[in-house]
């Protein structure tokens, strides 16, 4: 009984040496931010083998190992808790939710819903323009941030994309966090988006939206008219991609593609917000099919437009640099990943915008019957609307555009950006944001905010842009007006924006004019207009509920 009793104070060394691990543990891992699975296992399995040979002493090795795992992770989550929702966290003179200060899971949950663009727009009415929303991480709804955040010598990219795509090797464009080789990857895209090579995409643009004009005259009755936008995007992308090899506007989509997109987002959403789990999600087959599926398919197109070489200037002929034959090619991961770029973001975000247009158009038959007089005035029956000579002049058609991406920007929350670890910090605008600490500024949030566009701040109003603009609209009563154009960002800003914008704004303009100036958009009567918002969600890119509408020829 005596020896019994002598072995339970030995414990207590060893139970404390245990405890001592896990706090030194978690400031290991402040200070050495990782992606790599080594690492975290070193950090988590030593602790836990030295805790186990303190303990096999006193007692069976079963219990001596679970009690070493149940008394590190506690010391661990203990300390990593309170210091997060302590005063001497850097952030925590900047308010938001215990759940959010406390762990970025909260967010992934909230992400998994789809509803992330509310939930933190919801927090920004509640606690003001910059909300913690993780432990390490803030959200702003202030465009005096824009510049020094986004601009020339502004903050690099934030991790996001390491748990989007399930590594941190091998980042495409958008993922990459280093300023300097980010610009020096971006270079073939700006040649492959300036000014003479969207000219030379014209036809390319004129012939997917014709076709999809064709394919409209042929439906009957009702349709779900974004997922023709869909088709036509995706049809249109793989045109600018690989010279082609889609044709989901002629056949449907029989091998599922758009599905196979979709269904991975969600998960890639949530990993987005905890991205050091994003190379363990690489290595769970449910969570790498949808990615493994798309590279594999992307491969194919890859090597088949190597082997064929140009036959037009599309993406790839830059991205190749096809168009500066001295220069080598790049590596073959490096045109596959920039490929599934151009493919994804091009394709998935020009069909948001664009079916979100008709839905404001279809519920706004005013402003549908405006654009439609300003088209016949440029492109009177028998002309071609895709003759992109008159669109800058369509000012009314600008005007329906901006306010579409305004209400229902395809990016929703937007990019992160991420002050560099080992930094004192940095002042953005007002605001001090210290070293390792990651940012958004939240598009939606902005772009609903009535200090930056009132009046009919949450309603569909073009005639804002025109009266921003002094293009001879005044008809904005006695209200107060406000319009900020820096607080406009569904395209980002600075060296990292959207290199695909005017191409966007281009296939917008043309299949809008198509489209108007041959049909009628109606609405199915008795639809709950409640439904779009309700089902659009954000995960990065967005999803959108159907639209039912009926085209009526108008000629």
């Amino acid at each position: 009984m005596e020896s019994a009793a002598n072995s339970h104070p030995s414990m207590e060394p060893s139970l404390l040496a245990i405890c001592a691990m896990g706090l030194i543990t978690h400031q290991l891992f402040r200070r050495l931010e990782t992606y790599a699975i080594s690492t975290h296992s070193l950090l988590l399995v030593i602790p836990q083998a030295v805790g186990f040979m303190l303990l096999r002493r006193s007692m069976p090795q079963l219990t001596a190992a679970t009690v070493s795992c149940i008394v590190f992770l506690l010391s661990l989550i203990t300390s990593v808790t309170i210091y997060r929702i302590s005063p001497f966290h850097p952030l925590a003179h900047y308010p938001g939710p215990i759940a959010c200060k406390v762990s970025k899971f909260w967010m992934a949950g909230v992400s998994l819903t789809g509803r992330q663009h509310t939930y933190i727009q919801s927090l920004h009415q509640r606690y003001g323009d910059v909300v913690r929303i993780g432990p390490n991480e803030l959200s702003m709804r202030d465009p005096s941030v824009l510049n020094p955040t986004f601009g020339p010598g502004g903050l690099p990219k934030g991790p996001i994309m390491v748990g989007r795509i399930l590594t941190a090797t091998n980042l495409p464009l958008v993922g990459i966090l280093d300023p300097e080789l980010h610009a020096e990857r971006r270079k073939p895209w700006n040649r492959a988006f300036s000014a003479p090579a969207l000219k030379e995409y014209e036809p390319l643009i004129a012939n997917r939206v014709t076709q999809l004009v064709r394919v409209l005259s042929d439906q009957r009755g009702e349709i779900d008219v974004g997922r023709f936008f869909n088709y036509f995007s995706y049809d249109f992308m793989m045109d600018m991609a690989y010279g082609g090899g889609s044709e989901l506007l002629r056949d449907g989509d029989t091998n599922n593609i758009w599905h196979t997109m979709e269904a991975g987002w969600p998960a890639a959403t949530a990993l987005s917000h905890v991205p050091y789990l994003g190379p363990y999600g690489g290595r769970v087959p449910a969570i790498a099919a949808t990615v493994d599926r798309l590279v594999s398919y992307c491969r194919k197109f890859t090597m088949k437009r190597i082997e064929r070489g140009s036959e037009r200037k599309d993406i790839f002929h830059y991205l190749n640099n096809e168009d500066q034959p001295e220069k080598p090619s790049p590596p073959i991961s490096q045109l596959l990943d920039d490929g599934i770029l151009a493919i994804v973001a091009g394709s998935d975000t020009t069909s948001s915008a664009l079916t979100s247009l008709a839905f404001c158009l279809a519920t706004h038959p005013a402003a549908l019957h405006k654009l439609q007089a300003e088209i016949d005035r440029f492109y009177p029956a028998g002309e071609d609307p895709c003759v992109a000579t008159h669109y800058r002049d369509m000012h009314y058609l600008t005007a329906v555009v901006h306010e579409t991406l305004r209400l229902y920007p395809p990016v929703p929350s937007g990019m992160n950006r991420r002050v560099p670890h080992g930094t004192h910090g940095v002042m953005l605008g007002p605001y001090f944001v210290p070293g390792g600490t990651s940012m958004f500024l939240h598009p939606y949030s902005l772009h609903r905010d009535p200090r930056y566009f009132s009046p009919f701040t949450t309603s569909f109003w073009p005639e804002r842009w025109l009266v921003a603009a002094n293009r001879g609209f005044t008809n904005a009563g006695s209200v107060t007006f406000n319009h900020n154009d820096a607080a406009f960002v569904p395209f980002s800003h600075g060296p990292g924006n959207c290199v695909g914008k005017q191409l966007a704004m281009q296939e917008m303009r043309a299949v809008v004019c198509a489209l108007l100036q041959k049909f009628d958009l109606r609405l199915r009567d008795g639809w709950d207009v409640r439904e779009y918002d309700r089902g659009f969600k954000d995960y990065f890119v967005t999803t959108r509920p159907e639209v039912p509408v009926t085209l009526q020829a108008r000629f």
